[in-house]
């Protein structure tokens, strides 16, 4: 019932992650009923994307093309011997945007998945290796997602670093502020427990 044109686009739409048939739907139907030049800037946004962006080659988060190192790696006032290890580079902006942490990141490019075929060598763990060596790194901090992928990516990294040269921590996992206990899932609140910290009187 629909044209060809709008079904390709639904889709295509489809394919990214997140995007069920309906939302497919109205996003097509919303390009749709805009003027055409909208849909002309994004045809234009998506066509530069590849092109437009670029990675690191220290710490592998996003940077403008033809630029091979970020800013945060080549400020002098960021802790080069304190590197946060990430999935991706949006886990890194995010982190940043709290304004907290002053160290430097690393960006895997992934989690390790032998069932989607991601083996540690598929991502950027010999280089995390090599920063701590040539940056006389002191502490990694291991800042994947709380998954099965998460976690034994976390564990591979640990066990190929000299924990007597450089302390590995975790980020830690707990109750979210303003959730009442009682919606709290178990393994939050067992985290929770697990690593409950002394209250200094």
């Amino acid at each position: 019932m629909l044209p060809k044109a709008l079904n390709t686009l639904i889709d295509e739409l489809k394919s990214l992650p997140g995007v069920g048939s309906r939302s497919a739907e109205r996003y097509a139907l919303a390009l749709l009923s805009k003027e055409p030049g909208v849909s002309s800037k994004l045809a234009d946004a998506l066509k530069n994307l590849h092109n437009g962006v670029a990675f690191c080659q220290k710490t592998f988060v996003f940077v403008e093309p033809g630029q091979d190192v970020s800013e945060h790696y080549l400020d002098n006032h960021r802790d080069k011997t304190q590197v946060l290890v990430v999935a991706d580079p949006l886990d890194a902006i995010a982190i940043e945007k709290t304004d907290q942490f002053k160290g430097t990141y690393h960006v895997l490019g992934g989690l390790v998945s032998p069932l989607d075929g991601i083996q540690p060598e598929n991502l950027t763990i010999s280089q995390l290796l090599q920063r701590i060596k040539d940056d006389s790194v002191t502490e990694v901090i291991l800042a994947t997602n709380a998954s099965v992928e998460g976690e034994s990516t976390a564990l591979y990294i640990q066990q190929h670093i000299d924990n007597n040269a450089v302390d590995v921590t975790r980020l830690a996992r707990g109750i979210p502020v303003g959730v009442d206990i009682e919606y709290t899932d178990n393994q939050t609140l067992a985290r929770a427990l697990e690593h409950r910290q002394k209250l200094n009187i």
